[in-house]
């Protein structure tokens, strides 16, 4: 509408200068309180830091704890304990369902990342009403403590939460990062005492990876080695300040790191405030390895990659083989995981298996889920991975715990609008488990043999250079380090001073906590459409373009320098490197061995041996096996089937399961044909179809392949009724 000449137009500013004049006292008011409010921040990040430090136990674990066995009373004494997780008020444990153990990795802070919230692996376990027990750390290691120490020690402690549940399937164990192939290595030892194991964000492989990315790889090669956690142990006096580990991951995101994580908390201080110091009070409690310990880590592992290669004995010889883990084994990786990323997590099953079969020949189950959308510490802490794969985990024990040998991924979709909670419907997530092949797992990321080769040029060139600190350097280093000189790069690591220089302990910060209480009292927050706010705003966001910008032009020369030094022939010649493969692949003979096993598997259990049970098992794995992908629902309902109809306990309803897919994965034709005569009265074959129905539609409208593969199951059954005798 156009206005009338004598009507008074609104007045509008447009002067940047006026604008200026009006924003900027409402600015400097507002950062000035943020400011004192920040402070006051970093000054109660500090006090935290200074005193989860001085507690024999640090932990932010959330949930109350009693602890049942310590490992400091074994015979090889450790600074690990198991304890028994107290449920909250209004949660309701069945002590007959099956245990769930965490384990939390000691990789530079203190323990508790497990249940740092409700809705965490711990939480989700308790609320459905599992037994939960968690093992835990003290900030200082045992003297003379060694890895395989902690491995075999642990052995221990599952021996004590399966004879507390001899009436329970056997526990289900969390491992997560560093705790993930920790836990494995125990169920490698001892696998009679574990259901299945979740490694959470667990490098096993640490050589994998593709060019561009995946930069913490090389960071060893490029150090000379582990010469230097030897240099860094020996200045310790013996110990490793875990500080320089969490310093390391740190590194990794630098912008996160010098500034957005900072900056995100001081823009949005009077919102952001409690989650960060919530954060920090785990991330920056800083415990202490021995030397020993993570040199023995850093050696074979990170360096040597001889886990994913079986090079790794127990103290009594005993090869640490993942072929003899007979529980299924479930692997969580997300590709935006820059510590643990799924080359690296997901590896060693290309080192290991040649194809399927060979999994299927050890009777192995090995299942993996992917996020795309998460970092490494939201594996972990996450609220939505807790409401989501978590949740999913904890109520897919016992299917995944009898899923047929052979290699799964697991999918989790959220639950489309047309299907309604309620039945085998639990949450707003479902899940399938499709197969998958070894090339599956490839495409996600694999060296060549001409990187392989350059990183066994690094492990040869690190195991020179630790022999000659040994020999010329480190008779010095000890000769002039003390307790005191410890001490002393203990207090002053850049880390570790960069919380408690800002605690109560330093004088300078004795206003502070008043300062912050006035800033609180008179607060008077900017509008979001300041000018300077909005310049703020646009100036972090320049920084941390920079910082970014600094970090990939960093990772690429890391790259470079790397497979620049090690990918030299020259100098892999020097080291002793042929050219032969580094890392053979399976060969030829150990397939056709897995597919003899398969057949000779089946021979023993014959096509026409059992009864309703094996039958009813054998219709619904052939039916459901139809696009290959098994829904979460079917299993469901098949579980309850199991309970209600069949009545086999979990151990035994796991075996003729897998005995039924042995049958039709070798005798697919003669295990169909002779499906009548397990349930050869009409009115068992009647029972049987209604219930093969009811598994298979709860997955939803069978597909047509199912479709097909029902009406064949239904034609079979209407055989003449054979006549008892």
């Amino acid at each position: 509408m156009t206005a009338r000449p004598h009507e008074e137009q609104p007045k509008t500013t447009s002067n940047p200068a006026l604008i200026s004049a009006s924003s900027l006292p409402e600015y400097l008011v507002d950062s000035m309180q943020r400011g004192a409010l920040f402070l006051d921040l970093l000054r109660r990040r500090g006090n935290d830091e200074i005193e989860m430090a001085a507690r024999p136990m640090a932990t932010v674990l959330r949930f109350g704890h009693e602890e049942i066995m310590s490992g400091r009373s074994l015979a090889r004494p450790m600074n690990y304990s198991l304890s028994r997780i107290l449920p909250p008020d209004g949660v309701v444990i069945d002590s007959h369902k099956r245990p769930v153990v965490v384990v939390d990795p000691r990789a530079g802070e203190g323990p508790g990342i497990g249940g740092f919230k409700a809705e965490s692996e711990i939480g989700d376990a308790l609320k459905a009403g599992h037994p939960v027990y968690f093992i835990g750390f003290s900030q200082q290691p045992v003297p003379g403590q060694r890895f395989l120490d902690v491995v075999e020690g642990q052995v221990r402690f599952f021996e004590q939460v399966v004879q507390l549940h001899p009436d329970s399937p056997l526990p289900f164990a969390i491992g997560n990062c560093q705790a993930g192939y920790q836990t494995l290595m125990v169920a490698m030892l001892r696998p009679d005492l574990f259901g299945p194991c979740l490694l959470a964000g667990s490098p096993m492989s640490y050589w994998q990876g593709v060019h561009g990315k995946d930069p913490m790889r090389y960071t060893g090669g490029l150090l000379g080695g582990s010469w230097l956690t030897a240099l860094t142990s020996d200045l310790g006096h013996g110990k490793f300040d875990g500080a320089w580990l969490v310093q390391n991951f740190d590194i990794l995101s630098t912008s996160n790191w010098l500034w957005s994580k900072q900056y995100e908390v001081y823009s949005n201080i009077d919102e952001g405030g409690d989650r960060y110091l919530a954060f920090e009070k785990w991330w920056g409690d800083f415990i202490e390895l021995n030397g020993d310990e993570l040199q023995f880590l850093v050696d074979n592992l990170f360096i040597n990659d001889k886990l994913a290669r079986n090079e790794i004995s127990s103290s009594d010889g005993t090869i640490f083989d993942v072929r003899r883990v007979a529980s299924p084994i479930v692997l969580f990786a997300s590709s935006r995981d820059n510590i643990s990323p799924p080359p690296q997590a997901l590896g060693w099953i290309a080192d290991i298996y040649a194809d399927v079969e060979d999994i299927r020949a050890g009777g192995q189950t090995i299942i993996y889920c992917l996020s795309h959308t998460i970092g490494h510490l939201a594996i972990f802490v996450s609220t939505k991975v807790g409401k989501e794969q978590d949740e999913e985990f904890v109520q897919m024990i016992d299917v995944i715990d009898c899923l047929p040998p052979g290699l799964y991924e697991m999918v989790i979709t959220p639950r489309p609008d047309d299907i309604a909670l309620g039945g085998f419907v639990t949450g707003d997530w479902i899940s399938r488990f499709e197969p998958r092949s070894i090339e599956d797992v490839t495409k996600l990321g694999r060296n060549s043999p001409a990187d392989d080769h350059a990183f066994a040029a690094a492990a040869k060139a690190s195991a020179l250079n630790l022999a000659m600190y040994r020999t010329f350097l480190q008779p010095w280093i000890n000769a002039f380090s003390s307790q005191a000189s410890a001490d002393m790069a203990h207090t002053l690591n850049p880390l570790r001073l960069s919380y408690t220089m800002f605690a109560d302990t330093n004088p300078w910060m004795q206003g502070v906590k008043a300062l912050a209480a006035h800033a609180a009292a008179s607060r008077r927050p900017a509008s979001p459409d300041n000018l300077f706010t909005q310049m703020q705003s646009e100036t972090s966001a320049q920084i941390t373009t920079g910082l970014n910008a600094y970090q990939t032009a960093r990772d690429q020369m890391a790259e470079s320098a790397f497979f620049g030094i090690y990918g030299s022939p020259i100098l892999q010649k020097l080291l002793g490197l042929s050219g032969a493969e580094v890392r053979p692949p399976p060969g030829p003979s150990e397939t056709e061995l897995a597919r003899q096993t398969i057949r000779s598997d089946a021979d023993i259990v014959k096509c026409d041996a059992g009864g309703f049970d094996e039958a009813l098992t054998r219709a619904v794995v052939y039916i459901v096996g139809a696009d290959g992908v098994i829904d979460q629902r079917s299993a469901l309902a098949f579980n309850a089937t199991r309970k209600q109809l069949m009545r086999l306990s979990l151990i035994a309803f796991k075996g003729v399961l897998r005995e039924q897919a042995a049958v039709l994965l070798s005798e697919p034709v003669h295990a169909l044909e002779t499906l009548a005569s397990l349930v050869p009265m009409r009115d068992e074959r009647m029972q049987l179809m209604a219930q093969v129905r009811l598994i298979v539609d709860a997955g939803g409208p069978p597909t047509p392949a199912e479709d097909e593969r029902l009406a064949r199951v239904q034609q079979l059954l209407a055989l003449p009724e054979r006549r008892q005798i």
